[in-house]
């Protein structure tokens, strides 16, 4: 059996034995969040005074419940300065932060993360919290006097790698929907800044999914790293006008992976190969979790796109 045919038995076998999901633990204790203010300019501390008392009301449920592991994510949500767009604690948890000046920033990066996240890792590095606060101290390291800012975005239900529901591209179709929402609101609430988006692994397809219809924003950027496939055969195939990056580092176990689409099953084209078309820049030689680790070579150049930089990116 070849080391290709090896690992997609071993991925098709875990995915079969699916664990208990954190919705079946939590979902029944959790309330869903009340109605919130459209993003806008004029309602965005509204908006985020109101995420943090959903916040608060799901801390006071996590410590009559005694989950000691979501009360101490939740307590740290609402440390001094940390600003949430959205917020569900249900199932594996929801949550939408902003990083930085959201109504001043010239450029704005979503970090689009893939599976495996939910609000327990939610800020451990490698996941949506942790990899989008290293890209904006990275983009500010590097570029001190840069007006970014950065949303961390567990905007979706990010499958198993332990569930078949990662082998297919409904929860990346779901999750499309809502960045579509978020991007057109975060563009009501600041009209004039340039987005990137900076996509991982499964949510590489959430944002190729969610590309034709921001087509008319200003989506400079739209970047895939550690990606399966896309369900899309080439970058043409998109309908962006943005930059259309690929990047895997040489140590990603991803590159093992199978480029198929069979009946629902799979994602397509590989976007680091040549068919493809994207723009590879170089991702050094991390791990598949390890894009965003501080000192990466792939941190360095996906910060450089987040901030339009586009040239000054090493090509791969």
């Amino acid at each position: 059996m070849t080391r290709v045919r090896r690992t997609t038995a071993a991925v098709l076998a875990l995915a079969a034995a699916g664990p208990t999901s954190a919705a079946a633990r939590h979902g029944d204790v959790y309330p869903a969040p009340r109605a919130m203010p459209e993003p806008s300019a004029a309602s965005l501390d509204t908006r985020f005074q109101a995420t943090r008392q959903e916040i608060a009301r799901a801390l006071a449920t996590a410590q009559r419940f005694h989950d000691e592991d979501r009360a101490r994510v939740l307590s740290a949500f609402l440390s001094e300065g940390r600003r949430f767009l959205a917020f569900d604690p249900r199932g594996d948890g929801r949550a939408v932060e902003v990083i930085g000046d959201l109504r001043r920033a010239d450029r704005i990066a979503v970090v689009v993360p893939g599976a495996d996240n939910a609000l327990a890792n939610y800020d451990d590095p490698k996941f949506a919290g942790g990899d989008a606060r290293a890209l904006y101290r990275q983009a500010r390291a590097g570029t001190p006097g840069s007006r970014l800012a950065v949303i961390a975005w567990l905007g979706y239900e990010s499958p198993s790698m332990l569930s078949t529901r990662v082998l297919t591209s409904g929860d990346a179709e779901d999750g499309a929907r809502d960045l579509e929402r978020l991007v057109t609101g975060v563009h009501r609430v600041n009209g004039h800044a340039r987005f990137a988006l900076l996509c991982h692994s499964y949510g590489s397809a959430v944002c190729v999914k969610a590309a034709r219809p921001l087509a008319p924003l200003p989506v400079d950027d739209i970047a895939l790293y550690g990606s399966p496939g896309t369900t899309a055969d080439s970058a043409a195939d998109i309908g962006t006008p943005a930059r259309v990056w690929a990047g895997r580092s040489t140590g990603d176990w991803m590159r093992f992976v199978p480029n198929f689409r069979f009946a629902g099953l799979g994602f397509g084209t590989d976007p680091v190969s040549s068919r493809f078309g994207a723009l590879r820049f170089d991702a050094g030689a991390g791990a598949h979790s390890g894009y965003l680790r501080p000192g990466s070579a792939a941190l360095r150049n996906l910060a450089l796109i987040a901030l339009g930089r586009a040239s000054e990116v090493p090509r791969a």
